[in-house]
């Protein structure tokens, strides 16, 4: 008997050259099947395929590491952040003020950039699985940014099974990665969003009651 094993590495290289080549990526995080682009194209066709409202932003795709680089956290607030992240090994899209000439900031381009931003706070997703860290670490080291949102219709819910997104959102994918069930399927929900700005919970998601006893 054999079996598959996903090939984060592989998955990683394919899905950052489709971004490259200005495509959107469909693909798995632990907490529900998302989409990416890289590009003001990319990211429009992509939101328009979601039905999204024009109030939406788009997160960052990132690391502990990337956050560090690209906010201006506050010590206390990036002492949480790695609290959740290093050590208690935690998903969470973080919300704070950015460096604005951040070179994949400004490789983004100053429209989808306007779409992506609020406020003065950019959301950087990190630590929802080794596919979107590898993928996240090789797109920064090659100069190019990765931004999108879950991978599904506005208001149908974020998909834990590759097979359960919509063939609309299928459709404005170059390419579509797909490792079956995933790993917070159990919360129906997709990140935990927390401006660490002004310390307020924008989004209750996965893991949230551990997120808040640790933080606690």
């Amino acid at each position: 008997m054999t079996m598959s094993r996903p090939d984060i590495a592989a998955d990683a290289r394919r899905a950052v050259d489709a971004v490259k080549a200005g495509g959107v990526v469909i693909f798995p995080t632990d907490v529900g099947y998302a989409g990416t682009g890289g590009c003001e194209a990319a990211l429009t066709r992509f939101f328009r395929a979601k039905g999204r409202g024009a109030h939406k932003r788009n997160a960052m795709l990132g690391t502990l590491e990337l956050h560090e680089d690209v906010h201006v956290p506050e010590p206390l607030a990036n002492d949480m952040i790695r609290c959740l992240v290093q050590d208690h090994d935690l998903p969470v899209s973080a919300i704070g003020p950015f460096r604005p000439d951040h070179p994949l900031l400004r490789k983004l381009g100053d429209a989808a950039l306007s779409a992506s931003t609020e406020g003065g706070t950019l959301a950087i997703l990190m630590n929802v699985g080794p596919l979107e860290h590898a993928m996240a670490t090789l797109a920064a080291n090659e100069g190019q940014p990765l931004f999108g949102s879950s991978a599904n219709l506005t208001g149908t819910g974020t998909k834990f099974r590759g097979e359960d997104v919509q063939p609309e959102i299928r459709a404005a994918a170059e390419l579509v990665i797909d490792y079956g069930l995933m790993k917070y399927h159990r919360y129906r929900r997709s990140s935990t969003m927390i401006d660490f700005r002004t310390m307020e919970v924008v989004r209750i998601g996965a893991c949230y009651e551990v997120i808040a006893a640790a933080l606690r």
